[in-house]
């Protein structure tokens, strides 16, 4: 008798709320609205919305569940959190420490991760490797010792990868996406909750003791060696100032945890795509290891700034990212006051989500927009910078390190390595994992490495150095 209560008032406060919501938007000019309200069950969401526009037109209306919105306002989360002084705060001092605190520190390291990286998949030569989760080990690495110091512990970064990924899956599970359509049932038993929520009590463990080392050991006076410990001193600077509203280190935990959610495994995926496709295209693979000998010796150091040098590889990686924006829909965003786009109304509090995917295979934009073509990018002004790291105040913060980790390791692999599929001949899946959220997850594949040990005649006589 319960259970068919509970369902029957859920039903008169969805009828209820759609009935006010509908009387509030009555005046408007609104964009098209596309039936129904299960759109975010649909496979390949992504793709499943950029079909819609044939339909309805470049701006349309969704429904996301009975509340017609996503969840998204979380406190102190930089990614989800309101836009508010306090967000701008917390954004400031993330940016800060990324791009001020570690911007010496930074390409040294992911340099020296990534030759350690190369050498380990030396030690496995011609043996299939399961690519995907030694990228994803790899990036996890390069958040640790940015955000945690120089330890190279690797007990810390296994256990906080194995976090990171046990997060994500339940975060995707059903029963956890199912709460975005239906909210009232997260007041109902739901095994997959509870799993997501020891998730999230084992990764708050490990960064509250993190943050606990670093306030011990903390050093006055401007000297850090890495983020947490940036961000701990702005803290300091902060309550020594006026401001009535300050940051906590609550703030300072969760961008801690925006840090490694958002910087492994969407890195680690865009490697992976990068690699499946040159695996399909070896005639490109074959051209940017000849762009590579030719500007960089085998000793050479590899200096970002250089990066113009390798314009197939900076096209490689360009194209990669528009046709696998690893998040092909941006952020949600928030109207702070009415507006409106292309003639259509947006009342303040509308949620509008821009689909990056949708941008990137534009046929009006792009020429054979599905084709990987990264020549396509070699030929100034005549194509557009995707957008695929998001737009607007939630643009990634996590952009310029994400860069610098695909150029240094596409770079250093494609030198040092052949890329094969395995002996059986079999290549990756090109098409996304039909279940996955709002991402664009690669199917699981293996590559076999074969190393190219060039001899130093061999090589070209310019060096990408400054």
């Amino acid at each position: 008798m319960l259970l068919p209560s509970l369902l029957l008032l859920l039903l008169l406060l969805a009828g209820t709320r759609w009935l006010w919501g509908q009387w509030k938007l009555w005046n408007l000019h609104l964009p098209p609205l596309a039936p129904g309200f299960l759109h975010f069950l649909r496979p390949n969401l992504p793709v499943y919305l950029l079909g819609l526009t044939q339909k309805l037109g470049p701006v349309y209306r969704i429904r996301l569940g009975l509340q017609g919105k996503p969840v998204f306002s979380m406190d102190l989360d930089l990614s989800l959190g309101d836009y508010s002084v306090m967000w701008k705060a917390q954004k400031k001092l993330s940016r800060s420490a990324l791009m001020l605190g570690m911007r010496e520190s930074m390409e040294p390291l992911i340099e020296q991760l990534t030759q350690e990286f190369c050498e380990r998949m030396r030690a496995q030569a011609g043996t299939p490797v399961t690519i995907c989760k030694e990228f994803s080990l790899l990036t996890c690495s390069v958040i640790c010792c940015l955000t945690f110091g120089d330890k190279q512990d690797s007990t810390l970064v296994h256990g906080i990868h194995n976090c990171v990924r046990d997060l994500l899956q339940a975060w995707n599970h059903w029963s956890i996406q199912i709460l975005d359509i239906f909210p009232l049932l997260r007041f109902l038993p739901n095994p997959g909750l509870w799993k997501l929520k020891q998730f999230q009590e084992i990764r708050d463990h490990i960064v509250k003791q993190q943050l606990r080392q670093h306030k011990d050991s903390l050093v006055a006076g401007g000297q850090w060696k890495d983020m947490i410990d940036y961000m701990l001193q702005g803290l300091e600077k902060q309550r020594d100032g006026k401001d009535t509203e300050q940051l906590h280190e609550g703030h300072v935990h969760m961008l801690v945890v925006d840090l490694f959610v958002g910087g492994t495994e969407t890195t680690a995926t865009t490697l992976s795509w990068a690699v499946a496709f040159l695996l399909h295209h070896p005639e490109i693979q074959k051209r940017l290891q000849e762009e590579l000998d030719l500007n960089l010796g085998p000793s050479s150091q590899l200096l970002y700034k250089n990066r113009m040098q390798l314009p197939l590889l900076m096209a490689t990686i360009a194209e990669v990212l528009r046709l696998r924006p690893v998040v092909p829909l941006a952020l949600p965003h928030r109207a702070t006051k009415t507006s409106s786009i292309s003639g259509y109304d947006i009342p303040k509090d509308m949620i509008v989500i821009p689909n990056i995917q949708g941008a990137n295979l534009d046929e009006t934009v792009w020429e054979l927009p599905s084709k990987f073509w990264p020549d396509r990018f070699l030929e100034p002004g005549r194509n557009p910078r995707t957008p695929s790291f998001g737009c607007g105040a939630r643009v990634c913060l996590g952009e310029p390190l994400a860069r610098l980790e695909l150029f240094v390791v596409l770079a250093r692999l494609l030198q040092a390595f052949t890329l094969l599929p395995p002996a059986d001949g079999t290549l990756p899946s090109l098409e996304p994992q039909p279940y996955a959220g709002i991402n664009l997850l690669i199917p699981p594949f293996q590559v076999r490495l074969q190393p190219r040990n060039l001899a130093p005649q061999d090589q070209g006589e310019k060096s990408l150095t400054g």
